[in-house]
């Protein structure tokens, strides 16, 4: 019936036969219960910027050392360098991810 109205946006019979367990249990809401666990917190604009100036400023710098530096973890400063600020450690320096073609002449003189 869900298929008909809905057609390929309709639920799984398994998402279905799992809601109707939970409302039989006496579940009343139909928002997400809160997950447990630590939330992601640390990827705050203030955290990357402040890895950005670092990073400006010696791009030498390891993920040890700015781990050391703001008390972040390591995961949270390579989510940072990787996904946020685009770049990668080559020759033990941070670089961005795209080089112009100017910017890869100059690496190469």
């Amino acid at each position: 019936e869900l298929y008909s109205v809905y057609g390929d946006q309709a639920p799984s019979l398994t998402t279905v036969k799992r809601w109707s367990k939970l409302f039989r249990e006496g579940r009343e809401e139909i928002e997400d219960e809160e997950l447990s666990g630590r939330p992601v917190t640390e990827t705050t604009l203030d955290n990357i910027e402040e890895i950005r100036s670092i990073v400006n400023d010696d791009p030498h710098v390891t993920i040890a050392e700015l781990q050391e530096h703001t008390g972040l973890s390591y995961g949270t400063v390579d989510r940072i360098l990787s996904d946020h600020l685009e770049l990668r450690k080559i020759t033990a320096r941070y670089i961005p991810k795209q080089l112009t073609d100017y910017q890869q002449n100059e690496r190469l003189r």
